[in-house]
């Protein structure tokens, strides 16, 4: 016996499917002539945590140590503050003489403390920073700055991660932990946070001051200083290894890992002696490995951009974005190391080389022709196409 398909609609009945448009253009004359609305409450809902852009202006400077500052942010139109959740980053746009770029930085601010419309974010001077140099010599309150909406997924999510997160921090790379440490305080949170602190000295610690009263006044908040190039009271000494990690870890947790790139792969080697899940395991976004191949070769980078054409230099030995910037061409970004996608472009011609571990590019991309410039070098004279 065949099975029978039953249809549970008006259209299965040709004379009643011929009704239907009469019987809507009458239930259209009874609508009522109220103009449709100027907006709609889930596109002004999507406008407030999603904004294209957030004019803000610095509103307070402070100084966390030796070429290490906090600047703090608001509106500076009167608007509210896109959400985020801790652990998160924002881009900052930056126009240095010719060059117009963008910068990531991780925010240290909780986010209760953005719905009452303040975001924090830390810059440290890098060596041979561009982006990192320029803020702290020239940024003062009053400052006027364009930041992007928060984005990134590095934070914690209960779905996924175990109760406990074991957060391993290295120089700078502290900034998204003090978030989820006020987040937690706050109750934003609901999650224990074991800290591990790697600095060099005990003047090189930030936001010391900030962890101490956190982790006195909050119970779920442990935070452990380790310094590696000395000895002091009430400090671990040495590197954050496998038996530091074993010494203050619980039966079960998450380990969300950030700062400098030497520190990842130390790290990353020690974290295969737990054999901890791989769902249980988080780094955050790090600084792409310079290749050595056509570091010391210059070529000609042809760029499209809306139906126009564009000639620039660039150096087999700097990310094509990098190039961009440097020529003033204002080009889609934020993460900076090829996992967001955001300068996602064609590669019309040429050869390029894309580190392995940068890759994040999808199947279909690879298979496409597509980039992302800011992890891309090139390795010959290459033609690409930005949106």
């Amino acid at each position: 016996m065949k099975d029978k398909v039953i249809i549970n609609s008006n259209a299965k009945d040709i004379a009643k499917f011929a009704s239907l448009i009469p019987a809507r253009t009458a239930r259209f004359k009874k609508a009522p002539a109220t103009p449709l609305p100027s907006t709609y409450a889930v596109n002004d809902t999507a406008e407030k945590l999603h904004p294209e852009v957030q004019k803000m202006v610095v509103k307070e400077v402070r100084d966390e140590c030796a070429d290490v500052k906090t600047y703090v942010l608001e509106s500076c139109e009167n608007k509210s503050l896109a959400f985020f959740r801790a652990g998160q980053y924002v881009s900052v746009s930056l126009k240095i003489g010719d060059s117009v770029l963008t910068r990531p930085y991780s925010l240290s601010s909780s986010p209760e403390e953005a719905l009452g419309g303040i975001y924090t974010i830390t810059v440290k001077r890098a060596q041979d920073g561009f982006a990192s140099a320029y803020i702290l010599d020239n940024w003062a309150v009053g400052t006027n700055v364009d930041v992007s909406a928060p984005d990134g997924t590095f934070y914690y999510e209960p779905l996924r991660d175990a109760e406990t997160v074991v957060g391993i921090a290295g120089g700078s790379g502290i900034t998204p932990f003090l978030s989820l440490a006020k987040a937690i305080a706050d109750g934003t949170e609901k999650a224990k946070l074991v800290l591990l602190y790697g600095c060099r000295t005990e003047n090189d610690i930030i936001f010391k001051a900030e962890f101490d009263k956190l982790a006195e006044t909050c119970e779920n908040i442990t935070v452990v200083y380790v310094l590696s190039d000395s000895k002091a009271k009430g400090y671990a000494h040495g590197f954050v290894d496998a038996k530091l990690i074993g010494k203050y870890a619980p039966d079960k947790y998450s380990v969300f890992v950030c700062g400098p790139s030497a520190m990842y792969g130390f790290v990353s080697k020690e974290l295969k002696k737990l054999d901890l899940p791989k769902k249980n395991i988080r780094f955050e976004m790090q600084a792409i490995a310079k290749p050595k191949e056509a570091a010391d070769k210059e070529f000609d980078c042809v760029v499209v951009k809306r139906g126009e054409k564009v000639s620039i230099k660039c150096s087999g030995g700097e990310p094509i974005l990098v190039a961009l910037e440097r020529a003033g061409i204002k080009a889609p970004s934020k993460c900076r190391c090829g996992e967001c996608g955001y300068c996602r472009s064609k590669l019309v011609s040429g050869d390029v080389l894309i580190p392995e571990d940068s890759d994040g590019r999808r199947a279909a991309d690879k298979r496409l022709g597509y980039i992302h410039p800011c992890c891309t070098y090139p390795k010959s004279d290459i033609e690409i196409k930005i949106f």
